[in-house]
């Protein structure tokens, strides 16, 4: 959580689980060149520098949506191939891009979401869900539930980094 924002009850709560998972998911990078970060040590496509990059677009986009609604999140119906292309190229680590400036994206996704809860006038306002398969149709989610979403997302994720990380390298984040 950013020194700048200091809060109590639930919001502090939901940001000092966010910040634990952040902290172990950035945890698994410690060490690592821009080659190992892109590198796949597993049968998935995901590789760590990839990971960073998509937790870091999936928080950006339930952030915005707990301000704009389903417009933050696009159509699903509309997408084309480059949406899908784009979107597969948030799992690697293009050769352009550096796992520093990808770290430092994240920093900068996770103090605007911290300030987002830090200022969010109702945890209880809702958006209706934006069409896509994957949703139930016409439901709506709260800011807190939101929320509760990007932790597990970002929980989840530091476990596949944990992964990866041990089978590039033997490096383990915990135990």
């Amino acid at each position: 959580m950013s020194d700048t924002i200091t809060l109590s009850g639930e919001r502090a709560d939901l940001l000092a689980m966010l910040g634990k998972h952040r902290h172990f998911l950035r945890f698994t990078v410690r060490g690592l060149t821009d080659e190992q970060a892109r590198t796949r040590s597993t049968e998935s496509e995901l590789t760590l520098g990839g990971l960073i990059k998509h937790v870091s677009a999936v928080e950006r986009g339930w952030a915005d949506f707990i301000v704009e609604g389903p417009a933050a999140m696009g159509d699903f119906d509309t997408m084309t191939e480059e949406d899908f292309a784009r979107r597969n190229d948030e799992f690697r680590l293009l050769p352009e891009e550096t796992l520093a400036d990808v770290l430092a994206g994240y920093d900068e996704v996770a103090r605007r979401t911290d300030a987002l809860v830090a200022e969010l006038p109702d945890l209880d306002a809702a958006q209706p869900l934006p069409r896509a398969p994957w949703f139930e149709p016409g439901a709506y989610w709260s800011a807190r539930r939101v929320l509760m979403h990007i932790v597990a997302e970002t929980a989840q994720h530091a476990g596949h980094a944990d992964i990866i990380r041990e089978a590039l390298d033997g490096a383990k984040s915990m135990g």
